[in-house]
């Protein structure tokens, strides 16, 4: 599968809620890294690693997609341009994200998250 298909296919998933199927676009070797100052910064190698920090993430800040603004796709990497919602004790933020992957074997191999509000979301990540 190309890279600008498996993005779609991705990016589509993801705005259906379809967790099997946003999963089943992971490759095996899947790298997940996080930036910022919080508990889960870092490189979560692998698809099981990987899908542990974003159940972190989901539990911590009860993330919701907005929208998916954009979705790029380049010679070497694609992206995933979204806007979600995290909120916890009746406070919500809305933060704007890019996440840039790689593609290997037809399936999203490594992605780096880059979030509008670094500080607001590592807030969120600390906060149990």
């Amino acid at each position: 599968m190309s890279g600008d298909q498996i993005v779609h296919r991705y990016a589509d998933a993801w705005r259906r809620g379809d967790l099997a199927s946003i999963v089943a676009c992971y490759h095996d070797e899947f790298t997940l890294h996080y930036f910022g100052d919080n508990p889960l910064s870092g490189n979560h190698v692998g698809k099981a690693a990987s899908l542990a920090a974003l159940r972190e993430v989901s539990l911590k800040t009860n993330r919701k997609l907005l929208e998916i603004t954009d979705v790029m796709v380049g010679p070497k990497r694609c992206a995933v341009l979204a806007r979600e919602a995290f909120s916890r004790d009746g406070h919500t933020v809305e933060i704007d994200r890019v996440l840039i992957y790689t593609i290997k074997d037809g399936l999203l191999h490594e992605c780096w998250v880059y979030d509008s509000d670094q500080a607001r979301v590592d807030e969120f990540l600390r906060t149990p």
